[in-house]
């Protein structure tokens, strides 16, 4: 069996490396910082695992909002003045991929298949790592105003259900009953039974990478600089103090993996949405249910630290410090969703936090073998969907390092499709 770098110790980089040591392959695991800290996009998201995420950001019309996006930094989406000069050409194709019904109803279809299950196939591996009980599936409720702001949301939820999703609808007496907690404001929502939660993502992907470690696996705390490719072939990774041999390499570095995609023949426009959570230890109320409020744009969720609200997208780089307004506006609005939370909360029982999504403009991920190297397999690019899609994507990346026939097709998530010309 082949050596195989994973290059990232991501939620995707950890389940890639069990998948492939499930397949006796000798694994190395490259991750420069913590395995399942701060520093990863893995240990601050919603935590919800959800199936019935499969509609991308951008949508038809969509480019009539891009104005308030630069008027309004603290908006759902916001993108910083400064960045809109390189962020031009990502910003160009993501518009383009939502510019028509059909092509948003491709995105779906293609995003389903790997988010199938997605709490399920979590359940099994936060089972091998002895961490079962992060894994819950109890379904997440959406709820909003009226009703009539849930069918402003008819395309969304049409291709949601062309696509196999099914929900209940329930009524405002009907969601007082199952969410106590929920302000009085929300009188229609929608229980997703097939969604789930990972309760605690930064310590799932540690246990991961634990448990990848206890099966033969190694972890080098090296950052990963570049590739040595000689006539096609991978020959070696190279990081900060040298190179490591390798047969195989998976390129799950997130939002920093576009450099060495380059290096292996592809160039994915691939941008960061920063995204920001907050956190409030002991808020005095317990939701029930994850819940996402249309009217805020946000994943309200309780976690073992605390009653978490996480969302948000700034466009504004790799670099930028952090505008923490962003996740006030979080706090803030997380009163409306529950009246109950304290007024004041000091600042001790408060905690902050941004990351980077990786996040291609059409909404998929790069997944597949590079084009400069077959020896290169991408795994990056999954934006909102890293969480729900690990576990698949780790599959599928295993399959292909080993010559299998996968059980999902990957050509939706080749690179190859930015070298098509944009119409």
């Amino acid at each position: 069996m082949a050596h195989v770098v994973v290059i990232g110790a991501g939620v995707v980089g950890a389940a890639s490396a069990i998948e492939l040591l499930r397949d006796g392959h000798q694994v190395t695991i490259l991750e420069h910082g913590e395995p399942g800290g701060e520093q990863s996009a893995s240990y601050g998201n919603g935590t919800q695992l959800n199936p019935s995420s499969i509609i991308p950001m951008s949508a038809p019309k969509i480019w009539r909002k891009v104005p308030g996006w630069l008027a309004d930094p603290l908006g759902p989406l916001a993108i910083r003045w400064s960045y809109l000069p390189t962020l031009l050409p990502w910003l160009w194709r993501f518009l383009r991929a939502g510019a028509t019904e059909a092509r948003v109803a491709a995105t779906a279809k293609a995003l389903r298949p790997l988010l199938l299950d997605a709490p399920e196939r979590h359940r099994r591996l936060a089972e091998e790592a002895g961490v079962g009980d992060l894994i819950t599936r109890q379904g997440v409720l959406y709820v909003f105003p009226t009703r009539a702001d849930f069918e402003a949301e008819e395309l969304a939820w049409r291709l949601r259900r062309e696509n196999g999703v099914r929900w209940l609808e329930l009524s405002q007496d009907e969601l007082r009953q199952r969410e106590p907690s929920l302000s009085r404001r929300y009188s229609f929502a929608l229980l997703v039974e097939e969604n789930g939660q990972c309760r605690d993502p930064g310590a799932y992907v540690a246990a991961l990478v634990r448990h990848a470690v206890a099966q033969g696996g190694a972890l080098r705390r090296e950052k990963a600089v570049g590739l040595r490719i000689e006539s096609g072939r991978l020959r070696a990774v190279r990081t900060e103090s040298g190179e490591i041999a390798a047969d195989r390499a998976v390129l799950a570095a997130g939002a920093w993996s576009h450099a060495l995609a380059a290096a292996a023949g592809d160039r994915v426009p691939l941008e960061t949405e920063r995204g920001y959570h907050v956190v409030i230890a002991d808020p005095g109320i317990a939701p029930r249910y994850p819940i996402s409020p249309s009217d805020g744009k946000m994943a309200c969720v309780m976690t073992p630290q605390g009653l978490r609200l996480a969302g948000q997208v700034e466009l504004a780089g790799l670099t930028a410090t952090p505008n923490w307004r962003r996740a006030a506006v979080l706090r803030d609005f997380a009163r409306q969703v529950f009246p109950s939370l304290p007024a004041d909360l000091p600042d001790a029982k408060v905690k902050v936090w941004m990351g980077h999504r990786p996040s291609t403009p059409d909404g998929l991920p790069c997944i597949g073998p590079a084009s400069g190297c077959p020896d290169v397999v991408h795994a990056f690019g999954h934006g909102h969907v890293g969480l729900t899609a690990g576990a698949a994507t780790a599959r599928l990346v295993a399959d292909l390092v080993g010559g299998h026939t996968p059980e999902i097709d990957p050509l939706p998530y080749s690179a190859r499709r930015f070298r098509r010309p944009q119409m």
